[in-house]
């Protein structure tokens, strides 16, 4: 799954969180939070636990195909 850094960006700012407030939310590590904000894949499970911190549904983060 690919997740929009853009969309991804946006919430964590709305929200207030930093990459490390959100990877401890979320239950999984900073640095795959950074991969992800730099734009690399995660699994599914990652993006669901990522989107559950957040409080969005994860449709909202997903990327779109061009």
């Amino acid at each position: 799954m690919r997740l929009d850094r853009a969309k991804l960006c946006a919430i964590i700012v709305k929200k207030d969180l930093t990459s490390i407030e959100l990877s401890k939310k979320a239950g999984i590590s900073a640095q795959t939070i950074c991969s992800i904000r730099k734009g690399r894949s995660c699994r599914d499970d990652t993006g669901i636990k990522i989107a559950k911190a957040l409080g969005v549904n994860i449709s909202e983060l997903m990327e779109m195909e061009q």
